[in-house]
């Protein structure tokens, strides 16, 4: 008997594909591939991914507490549902059972791989990404009409982005690529007076924002290759995520948190201006984060622009005035200080900017009117979004978006994680906002074909070729 999820798609009447679906590392068998393809190295750094969990889930909270260790992750993947677990596990048997949920093409992310790009020894990180590329690579291959792996990229440094760029997208033939975000940096002053705590004084390199290097020749790169950058980073266990006794505080929101911050980074940094041909993907955070950023985008800009700046500029106040007026009706203590030139600045020199050059934060973006956000915004940026996230319905409402704009979503059913309790529903949960009145099928087509087709497609035309999918999302691209 045809599940709900064929019965669904049957009625659709166009392709669903997962932009998000998780596949489960069986660590015996990975650790051992690892070690053929990349050595010891490459084990270290699973070593080290794992040993950070491991170690929290080996403390009690008050040893937690103790050193500002956060609550990770415990009972992380199906088990009561044990066809589920396996299907996580086993991407042939993933591969059977795709039409039982709906499912025409999936992109698949890692689950331990996700971590590897973090990895701060550099010679295991190297190592381990090139491994599990050329893992995933012959594992995936006989799978590839219904499914594909993501490619994982370090970005410590552009160089070595560039080259596993070059290696899984050039050599492998991986199509989908997650390049890793919030790269941990030493503080240069806690660095130089106490370098013994180097490891513990930290900031976070946003990649697009006040980088430690130029990223340009990795956005150059993706364009060359034609690969459309997902990131996939969360913020747990930083940060204000960091109890020491309960997971879901940790967890909820982490996704949303870190997707921001690295969205943030390359609009303003003015990433989206310079590559326009380039589209981003920032997966699992939802898009109820993008609608919010959206709008306070466009309310800054109208407020900080370099023009509206004068409007603040010290330079621009009146002493004289505001002296009578302090005469007429402030205490006579105000009006002195004011008269004295106590606590009033008219200068606009760089000691009352912070010693910064450019004085409009969107200058990277070479913004002249509102109509230009939902060029280097809404255009090129895609949000990842899971079957039960309410708020998805969000992106579609024109009436409460600056603009009448629609924010661009993804259909993610994040199978494999503990919060898919039963692969076999998440497209028909997801369909759920059309049947609550929340938004239409055309909402729903965009969500979960033609949006995920425009994203991978039109930076790499060829990006179905030979899949289920092939023929529907060469409409939607020539269309």
């Amino acid at each position: 008997m045809a599940s709900e999820g064929a019965k669904l798609r049957a009625e659709l009447g166009h392709p669903v594909i997962d932009a998000d679906g998780h596949w489960l590392e069986y660590g015996p068998v990975v650790g051992e591939a690892m070690r053929k393809i990349g050595g010891d190295a490459a084990v270290r750094a699973m070593q080290i991914n794992g040993g950070r969990v491991r170690r929290s889930l080996q403390m009690t909270p008050a040893e937690r507490r103790h050193e500002n260790v956060a609550q990770e992750a415990f009972w992380g993947a199906p088990t009561k549902n044990t066809r589920d677990r396996a299907t996580a596990m086993m991407p042939r048997l993933l591969y059977e059972r795709l039409d039982e949920f709906g499912i025409d093409f999936a992109i698949l992310f890692p689950t331990m791989g996700l971590g590897l790009p973090r990895v701060n020894d550099t010679e295991a990180r190297l190592a381990a990404c090139r491994a599990f590329n050329v893992y995933q690579a012959e594992l995936f291959e006989p799978l590839k009409d219904r499914m594909t792996p993501a490619a994982v990229i370090p970005m410590h440094s552009p160089d070595e982005a560039i080259a596993e760029l070059e290696h899984a997208v050039g050599d492998l033939g991986l199509k989908a690529v997650m390049l890793n975000s919030m790269v941990d940096r030493p503080i240069g002053k806690v660095a130089d007076e106490r370098p013994d705590a180097a490891d513990l004084g930290i900031w976070y390199d946003m990649i697009g924002l006040d980088s430690e290097y130029d990223y340009d020749p990795v956005w150059r790169k993706c364009a060359e290759l034609q690969v459309s950058p997902t990131f996939h980073r969360g913020s747990r266990g930083r940060a204000f995520r960091m109890s020491p006794s309960n997971f879901c505080y940790n967890h909820i929101g982490h996704f949303a948190a870190a997707s921001e911050a690295v969205c943030k980074a390359i609009f303003l940094g003015g990433v989206t201006r310079r590559f326009p041909a380039l589209n981003f993907a920032f997966l699992e955070g939802g898009v109820g984060f993008a609608c919010l950023l959206y709008a306070d985008l466009i309310g800054h800009w109208s407020i900080r622009n370099r023009e509206a700046l004068e409007e603040v500029n010290p330079a621009n106040l009146d002493p004289a005035m505001l002296l009578s007026l302090a005469e007429q009706y402030a205490s006579p203590e105000m009006a002195e200080a004011i008269r004295a030139g106590t606590g009033i600045s008219t200068s606009n020199n760089e000691r009352t900017t912070g010693g910064i050059e450019e004085l409009d934060d969107y200058s990277a973006c070479a913004i002249t009117s509102k109509e230009d956000f939902k060029d280097l915004f809404v255009e090129p940026f895609y949000f990842g979004c899971e079957a039960d996230d309410s708020n998805n319905a969000w992106a579609f409402n024109r009436d409460y978006n600056p603009g009448g704009a629609e924010i661009k979503t993804l259909f993610g059913s994040d199978i494999g994680h503990f919060d898919v309790q039963d692969m076999s529903e998440v497209v028909t949960e997801a369909f759920e906002l059309v049947e609550d009145g929340r938004i239409d099928a055309g909402g729903f087509r965009r969500f979960v074909f033609e949006n995920p087709v425009n994203f991978w497609g039109k930076t790499n035309p060829r990006f179905f070729e030979g899949t289920r999918v092939a023929e529907a999302a060469g409409q939607v691209l020539s269309g």
